[in-house]
C-alpha cells in the first residue's frame, strides 16, 4: 500500500498550507483529497509536488507492505 503520510509532514515542516498549495500553485482540491485518503496518482502529479515542495519522492509518499 502506498501511503502519503510524508506528504503531510513535509508540507507542515516548509510551512505551505492546502490552501496554499491549491490557491497558489493550481493543485486541484480533488487531489489533496486522494492524498488524504491514499488513492492513487499518476507519476506526473508527483513530480509536480516534488518540483513545488523542492522534495524528493521519498517526502512525499512511502510504501508499507500488505500483511
Amino acid at each position: 500500500m502506498i501511503s502519503y503520510e510524508p506528504f503531510y509532514k513535509t508540507i507542515k515542516e516548509k510551512n505551505i498550507s492546502t490552501y496554499k498549495l491549491i490557491n497558489t500553485y493550481g493543485i486541484s482540491r480533488s487531489l489533496i483529497d486522494r492524498l488524504k485518503h491514499n488513492k492513487p496518482i499518476s507519476t506526473v502529479t508527483l513530480n509536480d509536488l516534488c518540483s513545488i515542495l523542492e522534495c524528493r519522492v521519498e517526502d512525499i509518499l512511502i510504501y508499507i507492505k500488505d500483511e
